[in-house]
């Protein structure tokens, strides 16, 4: 069977819900955590797996090493930064880690719809990976995982080391902070617990803490006494704007703390004016991009503008066939499709500063819902570091937009089926 013939054939549940418990509990200071997820985040994990076909995937690498070619590109990242603010300049060495390339799949390939920095979820999917059975033999044949499960904790670690290397060179790492606001509160925080978990295994003193509370004193970052190393940003103030971040901002530029992802990433990979460049053929060719590059760039990632007001009448006619989503937005919140558009919220996009993308229309995957069969609409998000994906995940949704509010949706596992049917 190919990989759609799963998605849209197949109902089964795959998730051992008794496995994941331990998975994520697997030490005495987890405790409880699979039963907090449960009671407070019900659509965090769907219970069944998400299939990709060969093709699809090496197309998406094949997209993602394209996109980080023309990046490296000096003249990209002088006109990536020029829009930025000022703060996005600096280059204390690091890449940035967990960047997140989401995809819809069609008929055409996968589709890359956007990008973002600081995506979460990858060990919550890490965990979610390891707790599927097969329901058939047939199914047991395609469980092949978009990695290898077993070294993916050490990758990931692997990436901060290398983070800390790029800007401290051997100096020994100390303490690490997971910085957001209100850690407490966040609806990935159980992901937070589990990088604790991470980085106390591979001997680093780990600390989950509010980016309000931070401390810029005596040339370094603190945190309730301690001085931090390497803050690990979950926050979404990308450019550390605000100021209840004014520590964390000063400790970034005088480069006192090592900081991934930063702003200069955000800038470069996830700001959607971006993707109005790399789907502009002409625009790519004059920053000199090569003919193949810009083949793979061009058929995989939906034309994108930028809002203007010289353009807003033809926009608005063309609406139903575009999705709008602010140049800074994450998590898609204020994103609208365009068939979905009055003209109060058109207003507040021309005010706004927004970009409109060809409409992709999500793939669907059939699964079982309260004794029911449904479909929900999904995503894939491919996590990526230096040009390379490291692990795949799904998401599966009703609505507009992803939103962990559907019963039967959430976190998804992606495995690679053998079939030779690229959809």
């Amino acid at each position: 069977m190919t990989a759609e013939g799963f998605n849209r054939g197949c109902a089964c549940r795959t998730l051992n819900a008794g496995k994941l418990s331990k998975l994520l509990e697997s030490e005495p200071a987890m405790a409880g955590l699979a039963d907090e997820i449960a009671r407070t985040r019900p659509y965090l994990f769907s219970s069944t797996a998400v299939f990709l076909s060969r093709g699809q995937y090496e197309g998406m690498a094949a997209l993602v090493a394209a996109v980080e070619e023309v990046l490296a590109l000096p003249a990209y990242q002088a006109t990536a930064l020029e829009r930025s603010p000022a703060i996005a300049r600096i280059d204390h060495g690091p890449r940035g880690v967990f960047l997140g390339f989401d995809f819809h799949l069609g008929d055409a390939g996968p589709q890359l719809i956007e990008i973002n920095t600081n995506a979460g979820g990858a060990l919550l999917n890490l965990a979610l990976a390891h707790a599927q059975q097969a329901c058939c033999r047939e199914m047991a044949s395609n469980f092949q995982p978009s990695a290898d499960l077993e070294k993916l904790e050490e990758a990931f670690f692997a990436m901060f080391a290398e983070e800390w290397r790029r800007q401290r060179g051997g100096a020994p790492l100390g303490t690490l902070a997971i910085v957001d606001d209100e850690p407490e509160g966040q609806y990935l925080h159980p992901e937070f617990l589990l990088f604790q978990r991470l980085f106390r295994r591979f001997g680093v003193e780990a600390a989950i803490a509010d980016g309000r509370r931070l401390e810029w004193r005596d040339g370094g970052l603190w945190h309730e006494g301690r001085k931090v190393d390497l803050v690990y940003n979950r926050l979404t103030d990308f450019y550390f704007d605000e100021p209840s971040h004014a520590a964390l901002r000063a400790a970034h530029e005088a480069g006192a703390v090592v900081v991934t992802p930063h702003p200069r990433a955000h800038a470069l990979y996830a700001d959607k004016r971006n993707l109005a460049l790399l789907s502009d053929g002409d625009a790519l060719a004059a920053l000199g991009v090569p003919a193949a590059t810009r083949a793979i760039l061009l058929a995989g990632i939906p034309r994108t503008e930028a809002v203007a007001p010289e353009r807003a009448e033809a926009l608005w006619a063309e609406r139903r066939r575009l999705f709008f989503k602010p140049a800074a937005g994450y998590g898609s919140k204020a994103a609208y499709r365009g068939d979905k558009l009055t003209r109060r919220v058109w207003g507040e996009i021309l005010a706004g500063d927004y970009v409109a993308q060809s409409l992709v229309p999500p793939s669907e995957r059939r699964l079982e819902v309260d004794g029911r069969e449904t479909d929900l609409k999904l995503d894939v998000r491919a996590y990526v570091y230096a040009g390379a994906v490291q692990f795949a995940a799904a998401r599966l949704y009703e609505g507009q937009t992803t939103n962990f509010r559907t019963p039967g949706g959430g976190f998804a596992p992606v495995f690679v089926a053998r079939g030779k049917n690229a959809k």
